[in-house]
């Protein structure tokens, strides 16, 4: 049996002009649909553009996972370790924590990992695809090295790679000498490595620069320092969506708002437990002498990506607010001694905080993505909660948002992606 599907062009609202939300405006508006993106920002910083630019499908296990919950504890009483929750009387905080409690289980990571695959494997083939358009943002394939200095933490990643070679990912277990021979950037202080050769990535923020000219291109409305205020409702159904800037009709509604969605999905009598995870990154522009690779230092948990001539470093989490909007020093000299400890020929010193970026990655207790419709709210989309995950599934989301709107099956299983 054949099945057609007739798609009806509708006027689909965005909230949030992140990647999540640019990447959904590009696919709805190639299927035809009359699309507006709302961002109470200006659209020039944010997750978005900060972040380490990896595309990885070999993150298949969610940070909800066993373990995570007395290493986490362990890790606040140093002040410059990758992990951190600001401790607070706050009920939000409360909540979070007793679900990722919960979810930190043997079974959800077992349960999640196929899911998270799947997801990941089609955005690296949209981001192939969109390569082809353009080679102004620096997509490469070039893998992902898991670098570690202790027989513990290898230990660790070469079961992780175990687990990924079963999902049929393509790794690598190199030895100090095999590490030596592909990394020829720099010496790499490590006593060896997990080479994911699956993985890619890319530069963010000239990804985003092409994004809004695709959009730009395919008609699409951008309102940025527009904020949203209010819904109107007729019946289950949002008809009318209300901003600082005035009153716009609507037929669809795309919640993806990253760390900032729970604040808006209170005006619709929604509770999402999302928490802002706090991240920092700095970038050095025409470096000659670079690691060649894209590397997680695992002891660290410091990302490490070649971007063209540029290279950038990020890494922490700070399960805080997004109030919070202090530059830690310790928690980015503790970035800052990763690196030179892993590089020792590079010699990082330090970045000025006004060349220190940070943003607020969207964490969901279960450590997954929300991509689904909400259950009570007829013409309303959920697509947040991505955590570091963001750049990474961004074309994905945007893919299965269109699906959702058009109600065709999704190109994977998004049962594991609910509220």
């Amino acid at each position: 049996m054949i099945f057609k599907f007739i798609v009806v062009m509708k006027k689909v609202s965005i909230i949030g002009g992140g990647i999540i939300g640019l990447c959904s405006a590009y696919y709805l508006a190639k299927e035809g649909h009359e699309v507006v993106v709302f961002d109470k920002s200006d659209m020039t910083d944010g997750c978005s553009y900060g972040n380490a630019g990896m595309i990885v499908p070999s993150h298949i296990i969610p940070l909800a996972q066993p373990g995570m919950m007395a290493q986490g504890i362990k890790w606040m009483f140093d002040s410059q370790s990758p992990f951190y929750v600001q401790p607070r009387l706050d009920m939000d905080l409360l909540k979070w924590g007793w679900k990722f409690y919960k979810s930190a289980t043997p079974k959800h990571v077992e349960k999640s990992m196929p899911a998270l695959c799947d997801l990941s494997i089609l955005s690296k083939e949209l981001y192939q695809d969109l390569a082809k358009e353009s080679s102004s943002f620096f997509y490469e394939e070039k893998g992902l090295l898991m670098l570690f200095q202790s027989d513990k933490m290898q230990a660790e990643m070469h079961h992780e790679g175990e687990l990924a070679q079963k999902m049929g990912l393509e790794v690598d277990f190199l030895s100090k000498e095999q590490l030596s021979k592909l990394e020829v950037g720099t010496i790499t202080n490590a006593i060896g490595g997990v080479h994911y050769k699956s993985d890619a990535h890319l530069y963010p923020q000239k990804f985003m620069d092409f994004i809004k000219s695709e959009l730009n291109r395919l008609g699409v409305k951008i309102h940025s320092n527009t904020l949203v205020t209010d819904f109107t409702f007729k019946g289950n159904t949002i008809s009318e969506i209300s901003t600082d800037k005035g009153v716009f009709p609507t037929d669809e509604v795309i919640l993806a708002s990253g760390s900032w969605s729970p604040e808006l999905a209170k005006k619709l009598n929604i509770s999402i437990s999302i928490l802002p995870g706090k991240g920092y990154s700095f970038t050095l522009k025409e470096q000659i002498h670079k690691p060649a690779i894209p590397a997680i230092l695992c002891e660290g948990k410091v990302a490490v990506t070649p971007m063209n001539t540029d290279i950038r470093f990020g890494g922490t989490m700070e399960i805080t607010s997004t109030k919070d909007t202090k530059i830690n020093q310790n928690r980015l000299k503790g970035i800052v001694n990763t690196i030179n400890d892993f590089y020792p020929e590079l010699n990082i010193k330090m970045p000025k905080e006004e060349d220190t970026w940070f943003g607020f990655r969207p964490c969901t207790p279960s450590g997954m993505p929300i991509i689904a419709r909400d259950a009570k709210i007829k013409n309303l989309i959920l697509a947040t909660g991505h955590a570091m995950m963001g750049l990474s599934l961004a074309p994905a989301t945007g893919k299965i948002v269109t699906e959702l709107i058009a109600g065709k099956p999704t190109s994977v299983d998004t049962s594991m992606f609910q509220l």
